[in-house]
């Protein structure tokens, strides 16, 4: 495991991402979701240096191996962990993947930054464009939602996500694709992260709104997103951001729950490399 100091400090103290980079060629950023860490590309990862790829995944500050600082679980901070990590690295013509919360900083990163070092996005059940049901974005999820997430995770964070981690896969319905050994395994990620990072970013993914972020994509972008998806529901992302994103190229993989990187991950695997060879 490799480190990024980045710019952000607390305490006197650079916050340091974790990170690791594997194989050559062209740069590929993975970026996690919640409340998982860089362990949940596993079965990407393999694929994409086996077909020539350089392929980076660190977990987001306050999950995985990453520093636990107590601030900063907002997107524009965040983005700019994403910023750090690819100037310490150098990186160039990088295309940023990122998997559901994820999604929230490649649109953030190139709503702030521009796409200078950027060639391609990949957006997998993400959160982008608005999860948030308000008055002018009525086809999103009702606060009360969000709320429930975080009051079970007051009361019982390893409980809470227990269950989070049968829905996030749809267990019941794909228990031919994936197996109660690999949910155990993704509740015990999810309960290592930090407490605190684990709430504040509910608030982050939730009430962050991208859609000006969308409308800036300037790059050849692909959506991908299952329509057996529970946990971001994909009339609330990724129908709505194929409007806003322009020129994006939107696939939908069948009966797909949210963690098809785990259930769909042949399906998900020859999306990727199909877009990123072109």
């Amino acid at each position: 495991m490799n480190f990024c100091k980045t710019i952000s400090s607390e305490k006197g103290e650079n916050i340091c991402l974790a990170y690791e980079d594997y194989g050559e060629g062209k740069p590929i950023i993975l970026i996690h979701g919640w409340p998982l860490s860089h362990k949940m590309w596993e079965y990407q990862v393999p694929a994409l240096v086996q077909a020539g790829y350089r392929v980076i995944t660190y977990d987001r500050r306050g999950f995985g191996e990453s520093d636990r600082p107590w601030n900063g679980y907002n997107y524009d901070c965040m983005a700019c962990d994403l910023k750090d990590l690819i100037e310490h690295l150098n990186l160039m013509e990088v295309t940023l993947v990122g998997f559901s919360m994820g999604g929230g900083e490649v649109a953030r990163y190139i709503g702030n930054y521009g796409s200078s070092r950027i060639s391609k996005a990949v957006l997998v059940a993400a959160v982008t464009p608005f999860m948030l049901k308000t008055n002018d974005n009525p086809q999103g999820v009702d606060q009360e939602v969000f709320d429930g997430m975080k009051d079970g995770i007051k009361k019982d964070r390893a409980g809470f996500m227990k269950d989070f981690g049968k829905g996030f896969v749809n267990y019941d319905e794909n228990k031919d694709r994936v197996s109660a050994a690999q949910v155990d395994f993704n509740w015990n990620i999810a309960c290592h992260a930090s407490p605190k990072a684990t709430l504040d970013c509910i608030d982050a993914f939730a009430f962050t709104d991208f859609r000006e972020n969308c409308k800036s994509f300037d790059i050849p972008t692909l959506i991908v997103q299952g329509n057996a998806d529970k946990i971001v529901p994909i009339e609330v992302s990724g129908e709505h951001a194929k409007d806003l994103i322009p020129n994006a190229e939107f696939k939908v993989i069948e009966n797909a729950p949210h963690g098809l990187m785990m259930t769909h991950k042949a399906e998900l695997n020859e999306i990727l490399l199909e877009f990123l060879g072109r």
